[in-house]
Parts: C-alpha cells; sequence; structure tokens
C-alpha cells in the first residue's frame, strides 16, 4: 500500500498510510487501486509543490463525481417521488448535491483529516475550507465510480446520504404541504386538515408533533422544532404513502 502512497519521508509516509486504511475500514469502503483514493483527496496545491512527481490532483474525479453524483441521486428520488413533477425534483436534487449539503458530508465523514494539501494551503486553513471539501466528497464519488462501478457508489450513497433524504434533512427545500394539496385535488378526494396534537419542551427548545388527515383518516404524522416544520414532515410522510398506494393501483 505505501509504495504507492504520495508522501515523502518513511515516518509521514506509515502515518497516513495508516489514516487512509482506518477511513476505508471505518466507511466499509476497500478500494482495488489505492491510487485514485489518494488522487481523490489530493489537492492541487499539493501537486503544485511537487512538480517532479508524477502526482495528480483530483480535480478531474472531481468533474467525474459530479456527474455520477446528480445521476444517482436523480434515480433515487425518480424512484422514490413517482407523482413529483420534473421542476420539483431538481429542486430537490440541487439542495440534496449543493455545496453545503456535500461539506457537512465531509465534516460527518472527516475528509479534511485526510486531504493531502501543500503548505501555503494548509496554513491559510484550506482543510476546513467549504468549497475544498465538497470538491473532496464529490472527486472520491467519482474514484469510487472508477474503481468498483455505480453499484458500490449506490451503496456507499444508501448508507451515508439516503437515510438523510427518508428522514427529512432536506424538507426545507421542498413544500411538501403544496405537493401533497396538489396530489389530494388532483383525484377530488377531499380538504385536508392538519392538527398540532403534541407541544413540549421549554421555550428556547420546543418540539411540535402534527397530523394531517382526509376525510377523517390520519396520513401521516410529523415531528419539528416549529408548527410549520412538524406540518411539513407529516405532509411528507403522508404523500409517500399516497405515492405508494397509487403506484400499486
Amino acid at each position: 500500500m505505501s509504495k504507492n502512497f504520495p508522501y515523502k519521508g518513511k515516518k509521514v509516509m506509515n502515518r497516513k498510510t495508516e489514516q487512509f486504511k482506518q477511513f476505508q475500514e471505518r466507511i466499509s469502503v476497500h478500494f482495488q487501486n489505492e491510487k485514485l483514493l489518494y488522487q481523490a483527496f489530493t489537492h492541487s496545491s499539493y501537486v503544485n509543490e511537487h512538480r517532479k512527481k508524477p502526482f495528480e490532483d483530483n480535480e478531474r474525479l472531481e468533474f467525474l463525481g459530479d456527474a455520477v453524483l446528480e445521476l444517482t441521486i436523480s434515480k433515487f428520488l425518480f424512484t422514490k417521488y413517482p407523482a413529483m413533477s420534473e421542476g420539483d425534483l431538481t429542486k430537490l436534487r440541487a439542495g440534496i448535491v449543493c455545496e453545503p449539503s456535500l461539506v457537512s458530508l465531509a465534516h460527518e465523514l472527516a475528509f479534511g483529516e485526510l486531504v493531502l494539501l501543500g503548505k501555503g494551503e494548509e496554513m491559510t486553513g484550506g482543510r476546513k475550507r467549504p468549497a475544498l471539501l465538497a470538491d473532496v466528497f464529490e472527486a472520491f464519488i467519482g474514484a469510487l465510480y472508477l474503481d468498483q462501478g455505480l453499484p458500490s457508489v449506490e451503496v456507499f450513497l444508501e448508507k451515508y446520504v439516503i437515510p438523510k433524504i427518508n428522514d427529512g434533512a432536506f424538507s426545507h427545500v421542498m413544500d411538501f404541504k403544496s405537493q401533497l394539496q396538489e396530489f389530494v385535488q388532483r383525484d377530488g378526494k377531499g380538504a385536508l386538515e392538519y392538527k398540532i396534537m403534541l407541544e413540549k419542551g421549554p421555550a428556547h427548545n420546543r418540539e411540535f408533533e402534527a397530523n394531517v388527515s382526509l376525510r377523517g383518516e390520519i396520513l401521516g404524522v410529523g415531528r419539528g422544532r416549529s408548527k410549520k416544520e412538524a406540518e411539513q414532515h407529516a405532509a411528507q410522510e403522508a404523500l409517500e404513502k399516497l405515492q405508494k398506494h397509487h403506484t400499486k393501483q
């Protein structure tokens, strides 16, 4: 493993090699071509300071990873929300693959600790720079795709990204109440009713629980830090339930 690692000095090389080994164990992904893994974490500033060495930065992998990420997320959303319009699918995907979301994922997986930086970039805080971390995440996806194909990318996303979508982490991007209203009106099924069923916690940390019903039948339940957020989550659950039923018919 160490013979391909782009670091000079035995002690440094061994330490970084061990970091990457532990990283792969932690995320349950093991690269066949580890050069791709190293390249995904190699910033252009590092390459510029080692011009005599045949190192490659992660910019090309970032380009590829961006496309792979959009494809895999698009496929998931297309399947999960069969009644969602093209415009809403685009809006939701943009909220998932935007820089703040990718930075959050990079922080969660401690990508910043592994990035290979030039001394100048290191001194100016590059390891924590949002744009750099988002680029590294995309480069990692590109490297994983080249190393193991789309199925492995999907497995990785199912572990680290899809649960966040299912838990409503990106619900702020979507207006699920409007979508649910449109869905119900399309079939002329009646009027929706929202109710706040529970309110608890101190004033600075309130939690609300809401439900949404149709002709007396509760379709969804949601929780949130505000009444609006709780209602949005209730609408999201109801929409998913109705869409599944609609797909089976």
